[in-house]
């Protein structure tokens, strides 16, 4: 009789205060929107840098003051940084979400002196 019974799997802790399969998903989540981020900062960067050299191609910087050109590389490498920070944050979130359930498990296994 108590073959059966060790033999049976455990039901889940009712102790537990979330989802684990949603926590999964939801870090899965974070990891892909984090990647199409920064897809979507990578593009918006090569298209201002097409939009910039077709402007020196055309002749718009002609007369430009050294301050104006400054700015205008500026903003050409600003806004992809911001995508490279949201980037890593995002990837921050995913592996902090993974820890967390991986910290909890932990604990709880060693709570029953496993």
């Amino acid at each position: 009789m108590m073959e059966e019974e060790t033999k049976q799997p455990r039901s889940r802790f009712l102790g537990t205060f979330f989802d684990k399969d949603a926590v999964l998903r939801l870090a899965a989540l974070t990891r892909i929107f984090a990647w199409v981020v920064l897809a979507f900062y990578a593009l918006d960067w090569l298209v201002a840098a097409v939009t910039i050299a077709l402007q020196i191609l055309r002749g718009f910087w002609v007369g430009m003051g050294a301050t104006d050109v400054a700015q205008s590389l500026v903003f050409l490498f600003e806004r992809p940084l911001r995508g490279v920070v949201y980037f890593i944050v995002l990837q921050g979130v995913h592996h902090v979400l993974l820890m967390f359930m991986d910290i909890e498990d932990n604990t709880r296994r060693a709570a029953r002196g496993k």
